[in-house]
């Protein structure tokens, strides 16, 4: 039944009575009528459900002696159906025992009434119960809104939080390329080395927030390479010893840079800039950790990174065949890397080359665009 603010019905209430005495629904009905009430009248328990059904009453006044089925079978029914539950049920009868009203009580009866019906009674219980019901429908009125308007705040608080997911991400992939710009065959790496490593974080099993995490996180994993040298970051061949300790230094700075966040993907990248290079079996730098002493992300990192950058332009070399690479990785499980990150990844390999072939080198796709332009 509708509701109006203050609590009373704001549309003609109606009341079912059921009887298997025609005398008793007439009466009722010429006591009710006169009051402004809808009166739908049946004669059994089994009439009185399906009128139920078609009428949707704010109120069932229910006889229990009736054949085919009695008022006790039915109040149980009413109130085991949700749709039917807060209707107010008032027994109408000439049983008098306490046993026959704890049985009433017990099937959902609110109240009762003694036959004869006195008219001056029957109104007050109805206006009574009829009250009730309207505040009830009201408060339940209520409580649909207000979940209708959390769901909608809800819904708009995910779009906001997604367009600022979306918005750090491209900050981030910005930012990151900084460490990156002087190395100009790099192009989408990051994009394609911090995804790599989100799918192969979820077929690990690891959680949403953490793959999102690790999402954010890992294209900060080369951010130190800002403190090497350009002669280092660029040169065409391979580095020497020397060489080489200058550039084992950027995961440490990378470390520096990005300590002290109260951040969770900050501080995961803080994590992963100092660890991707460290090796399953101890020989990696900068700290030379061994298997789960290296942590996890870090251990998803490194594979995504060296992947990425088998597949990938550098300075110092082409760019080896898909085949190749795998066999790389395959060839590195247990030794430089955690053999179930690798199996994670051969295991995560379609979605892996879906993610290549949507992040290509910027340089190749202008190619290919001006090949097609000419062609």
């Amino acid at each position: 039944m509708d509701a109006s603010d203050n609590g009373r019905p704001s549309k003609t209430p109606i009341i079912l009575a059921v009887d298997d005495e025609e005398l008793n629904l007439r009466l009722i009905e010429a006591l009710l009528k006169p009051q402004g009430y809808q009166v739908v009248l049946a004669r059994n328990g089994e009439e009185a459900l399906a009128k139920v059904s078609e009428a949707r009453p704010d109120l069932i006044l229910l006889d229990i002696m009736m054949p085919r089925m009695n008022g006790f079978e039915a109040a149980q029914k009413l109130r085991q159906d949700p749709e039917t539950r807060t209707i107010p049920i008032v027994m109408v009868t000439a049983l008098n025992a306490v046993e026959d009203r704890v049985m009433a009580l017990e099937a959902g009866a609110d109240d009762f009434l003694t036959k004869p019906v006195d008219r001056t009674e029957l109104r007050a219980r109805v206006s009574s119960l009829l009250k009730v019901k309207a505040y009830n429908d009201h408060m339940k009125n209520y409580q649909k809104e207000l979940e209708a308007e959390v769901a909608k705040r809800t819904e708009q608080l995910q779009e906001a939080y997604q367009k600022i997911t979306t918005a750090s991400l491209e900050t981030i992939h910005r930012l990151s390329r900084a460490a990156e710009y002087k190395d100009e065959d790099t192009g989408a790496h990051i994009q394609r080395m911090s995804n790599y490593s989100a799918a192969i974080a979820r077929r690990l099993g690891l959680n949403p927030t953490t793959i999102e995490r690790i999402l954010l996180a890992a294209p900060m994993h080369d951010v130190g390479k800002i403190g090497i040298p350009d002669h280092i970051l660029l040169k065409p061949g391979r580095l020497d010893e020397e060489e080489w300790k200058i550039m084992r230094r950027h995961p440490r700075i990378g470390a520096s840079i990005l300590e002290g966040s109260d951040r969770g993907f900050i501080k995961l990248a803080e994590v992963i800039a100092l660890t991707h290079h460290e090796k399953w079996d101890g020989t990696g730098y900068p700290r030379r950790l061994q298997g789960e002493e290296i942590p996890l992300v870090g251990r998803i990192v490194a594979v995504a990174d060296v992947f990425d950058a088998l597949m990938s332009k550098r300075p110092y070399k082409e760019p080896f065949p898909l085949e190749k690479s795998l066999e790389i990785i395959r060839e590195g499980r247990g030794g430089h890397f955690d053999p179930d990150v690798v199996e994670a990844f051969l295991s995560s390999l379609d979605e892996v080359l879906a993610i290549k072939e949507k992040y290509k080198d910027e340089k190749q796709s202008r190619l290919v665009e001006m090949v097609g332009l000419r062609g």
